[in-house]
């Protein structure tokens, strides 16, 4: 025996699974009326409330700001402002839209008193006054004090409610890559857009005029009092400048420190050079003080290099030179020979006379460089005190002069300044100009009527849509044969279509007879063909029909299907409901009529529990008497073996049973059945309690047949892509309206 297995089928129609275009198209087709109607209610709602909605008008007023200014003198400085900077426009931007703008409009159009720009305030709303009813009945709720305002209080106040409203009614906008602003001011009054809008852009000028005028203003001021404290100032450092040279009575210090500097530097070169003499003289005297011979002084480096000696010694050289030269042609007697001896000789006494004379001055000249070292370094002394003295004197000098100067520079500076703003405080220019003046609007900006109720159009169809799909999604009931494959992974043997009746009553029973009801019967039929083509193999059958829960027709199905199948062959319709049996009650058998209950305890024959119903052409066995233990009787072999017995004497054996859900007799039953149907409502039961009823059965390896989709609304349905295959959609049937 075959078993479904829905796992696999889930896998395998998920697998291939992609987005599905035409299945949300067949939702919005399905929902299409509905989308429609909530749009086109909520349009007709949306322009009852735009045709209410009071008509607002938009005038502009176009300003070019200039971001070089004018400037007759350069006194930037007392402004403070640098039109060159990259976020000077952006300032200007701020500038009008600041509530110092919009305070000086309100004050100067009187905006706070225009009934066109602030209506009369209305009474309390419906809501305040039910607050306030309730305020007054409960006195235990916090109560609000009244405060009485003065007049002052209550003009104030409604100047801040104006200029709160006119800051929301106006929009600055910068036009890219210019310095032209866009003044655009909305109100209910197209005349008042358009003055208001003119009366910003002259107070943001006349606003910058007089910020102008007071910044010069107060830089006069400013300096005025500046100017006289550096005065003071001045006269101060120059007084004390001129006791300065009064008190160390000097006219020209710095030609006097020029002096002592060239008199201190004139001693230390002498003085440099007296105490090099001194060192030269001091080694030839320290010498004659120790008894050293005259031989001994005459070799000493001082006395050679003596300019005296040193010409002596040069004619000396000579001389020996000479006798050497005649000693080598003439003999000592010869007369030259002779006078050459005697010259040299005269020459040597020379340098000895010389040398004595040269000690003897040398110990005179050591003396008096002494003395001059000694009076050379108390002169230099004498001169560096008396420059020093002058320096300091030259350094006060230089402070004192330097703080005039500073003073002089500080109070020139500021004069100069003082007087550039007196000249400028007569020139007054501008940064803007008015390039266009506001027009008088002649329609409405606001609100834009069309836009809004096309908008609202496509908005609802867009939420419409949205919510069909919504619903669709959320939806966990089975509806077509595509809900039966993909969420139940199981086939579809048949559709059962809904017919109008009474509600709380079951269709009339003989609804497959009437041949108004043909699509009904048709549908039954299908099921019949179905399920014989699934069991062309079996000669006898025995057929279980099933459900989740109570209330899905199952019992119906079961009836109509025993109608279908007694039209072929012999059938026999069994109640197998021990619980709750409902097929006597709708073929009007007495419930003391015996039944399956009573075949399986055998007290009673089958002779006596067989019903037959002549229009249909089928047997029925009723439930019987209920016992207080159903589900062991069905389980009882007796069960078991009255199936058997049926499907020897009958062609077809229809057993409708109770709810999956509710018990577990339908489980028990199904081993006894050939065939198993499981009903399903469309639209009602959800998808996971289904699986979980199938799955019952698959798991124990019964074989299920198929599912039945009952009571489906064809009128809902959609027949191109969830009903495809079954022709009684088209009204292909067998039989003809009456």
């Amino acid at each position: 025996m075959a078993v479904n297995h829905r796992d696999d089928v889930n896998h395998g129609v998920l697998d291939s699974e992609t987005i599905d275009i035409a299945h949300y198209f067949g939702i919005l087709k399905r929902y299409a009326f509905r989308i429609v109607s909530l749009a086109i209610a909520f349009t007709i709602l949306v322009a009852l409330l735009v045709m209410r909605m009071t008509p607002l008008y938009t005038s502009s007023t176009t300003i070019l700001v200039d971001s070089e200014n004018a400037n007759v003198v350069s006194i930037e400085e007392v402004y403070g402002l640098d039109t060159k900077r990259k976020d000077y426009m952006q300032t200007q931007y701020e500038i009008l839209r600041s509530r110092q703008i919009a305070e000086r409009t309100v004050e100067g159009m009187n905006l706070h008193l225009n009934d066109k720009f602030m209506p009369p305030a209305e009474g309390p709303s419906a809501i305040d006054s039910l607050i306030d009813s309730a305020k007054d009945m409960l006195p235990f709720l916090p109560q609000e004090e009244v405060v009485e305002r003065t007049e002052a209080q209550i003009i104030a106040a409604k100047k801040r409610s104006a200029v709160f409203r006119l800051m929301r009614a106006v929009e600055v906008s910068m036009v890219d890559n210019t310095q032209v602003m866009k003044i655009s001011v909305t109100t209910e009054s197209a005349s008042l857009s358009a003055e208001i809008a003119d009366t910003i852009a002259d107070v943001y000028i006349e606003n910058y005029l007089q910020a102008k005028l007071d910044m010069t203003a107060k830089a006069t001021s400013f300096l005025t009092e500046s100017l006289e404290g550096l005065k003071d100032k001045l006269d101060i450092a120059e007084k004390n400048l001129s006791q300065f040279y009064e008190r160390n009575q000097v006219v020209n210090i710095d030609g006097v420190v020029g002096l002592a500097a060239d008199e201190l530097e004139r001693l230390s070169t002498q003085l440099l050079d007296a105490q090099t003499a001194l060192k030269l003289n001091a080694v030839i005297y320290r010498q004659t003080r120790n008894n050293v011979t005259l031989e001994d002084i005459a070799r000493l480096p001082e006395v050679l290099n003596h300019p005296t000696i040193q010409g002596v010694r040069r004619d000396e050289a000579k001389a020996m030179t000479r006798v050497s030269e005649l000693s080598k042609v003439y003999g000592p007697k010869h007369p030259k020979m002779i006078a050459a001896n005697a010259e040299l000789s005269s020459i040597r006494e020379t340098l000895t006379t010389q040398t004595r004379d040269l000690i003897s001055s040398i110990t005179t000249q050591y003396q008096v460089s002494e003395q001059r070292v000694a009076q050379l370094k108390q002169e230099v002394e004498v001169a560096k005190a008396e420059f020093r003295g002058l320096s300091a004197l030259d350094n006060q000098r230089k402070a004192l002069q330097r703080d005039v100067d500073i003073n002089q520079q500080l109070y020139n500076s500021f004069f100069t300044r003082l007087k550039e703003t007196d000249e400028l405080g007569g020139f007054e220019s501008a940064n803007a100009r008015i390039l266009d003046s506001a027009v008088v609007p002649s329609r409405p900006s606001e609100p834009n009527k069309k836009l809004l109720i096309g908008a609202a159009f496509v908005f609802s169809i867009g939420f419409g849509v949205f919510l069909a799909i919504t619903m669709e999604t959320l939806n966990s009931g089975i509806r077509s044969v595509e809900d039966v494959e993909r969420k139940l992974g199981q086939r579809m043997l048949g559709l059962i279509p809904w017919l109008a009746h009474k509600k709380k009553t079951n269709l009339p029973i003989r609804t497959y007879f009437d041949g108004k009801k043909h699509q009904f019967a048709e549908s039954v039929r299908t099921l019949r063909t179905s399920l014989s083509l699934l069991n062309l193999d079996k000669d006898n059958q025995a057929i279980m029909v099933t459900s989740s829960v109570p209330k899905e027709g199952k019992t119906t199905v079961s009836i109509n299907l025993a109608f279908a199948l007694g039209q072929l062959d012999k059938t026999i319709l069994i109640d197998a409901d021990l619980r709750r049996p409902s097929i006597g009650r709708q073929f009007n058998i007495p419930n003391y009529q015996p039944g399956v209950a009573n075949l399986v305890l055998k007290t009673h024959s089958f002779d006596e529990c067989l019903v037959r119903d002549e229009q249909a052409n089928i047997d029925i066995l009723s439930a019987g008497t209920i016992p207080s233990n159903p589900q062991e009787l069905l389980a009882d072999k007796g069960f078991d073996a009255l199936i058997k017995e049926l499907k020897t004497q009958y062609k077809y054996v229809v057993v409708d049973t109770a709810p999956t859900q509710a018990v577990s007799d339908s489980m028990v039953i199904a081993n006894s059945c050939d065939s198993i149907i499981y009903v399903v409502r469309a639209d009602s039961t959800s998808e996971k309690v289904i699986n979980t009823g199938l799955s019952r059965f698959l798991q124990v390896g019964h074989r299920l047949d198929g599912v039945v989709l009952n009571q489906v609304d064809l009128r809902k349905s959609d027949v191109a892509q969830r009903y495809g295959g079954f022709y009684d959609q088209y009204d292909y049937t067998s039989h003809k309206d009456s």
